[in-house]
């Protein structure tokens, strides 16, 4: 339920070593552009029992880990985070230069026409963050979103310590949290270092 761009792939692999199913990115991806924006969450609530792990796109939207903790009464959630927000907005910037910008950072138009999903995906992923068609990656505003919604998640579970994790992959003990989180013995030090350059991490 990490936002993107905080490790969300590593954990995926991490997931998958272990021998959990992991659910396809690109069918919650479609699920999110059809239902998450006009409110409906039944469809995916219904994809989460495809698989047993899941993460990014729409798991990574405000509001989604509400349904799917009611949907799913004793379901662990694992908050992903960076170092700061501000490591948090590089990492994403530069990663969204290099794949919709050209090695700049992407105009609305370049976000509409991005061939990630479908055109137009990219567009609503990333004003999610309450930015405008004049300055979509409004650093202030992006920021302030992503420690809005790690806030409201912390809170959300804040009489539930056990049912979340707040985890940062790049933290020395953080694979041994992870595995004392999910109460498994693992032979791992630490987490796989993902190639992160998929669209939507």
């Amino acid at each position: 339920m990490g936002r993107n761009k905080t490790g969300t792939t590593s954990l995926k692999k991490a997931f998958e070593d272990l021998g959990f199913i992991v659910g396809d990115q690109r069918a919650a991806e479609l699920l999110a552009d059809r239902h998450y924006f006009a409110g409906d969450f039944e469809e995916i609530i219904k994809y989460c029992k495809t698989a047993q792990v899941f993460q990014d796109v729409p798991f990574s939207y405000p509001n989604t880990f509400k349904h799917l903790d009611v949907a799913y009464p004793g379901s662990k959630f694992i908050l992903s985070v960076r170092d700061d927000a501000e490591q948090w907005y590089r990492s994403l910037t530069a990663f969204h230069s290099r794949l919709f910008g050209n090695g700049q950072i992407p105009t609305v138009q370049d976000l509409h026409n991005a061939a990630y999903v479908r055109p137009g995906f990219m567009y609503n992923t990333v004003l999610l963050h309450g930015t405008t068609d004049e300055d979509p990656y409004n650093k202030e505003k992006m920021i302030a979103h992503y420690d809005s919604y790690n806030r409201s998640v912390i809170e959300y579970f804040s009489t539930r310590p056990n049912d979340l994790l707040i985890l940062n992959v790049a933290d020395e003990i953080a694979y041994q949290r992870f595995a004392d989180y999910l109460g498994i013995a693992s032979t791992s030090s630490g987490f796989p270092w993902e190639n992160q350059a998929r669209a939507s991490k």
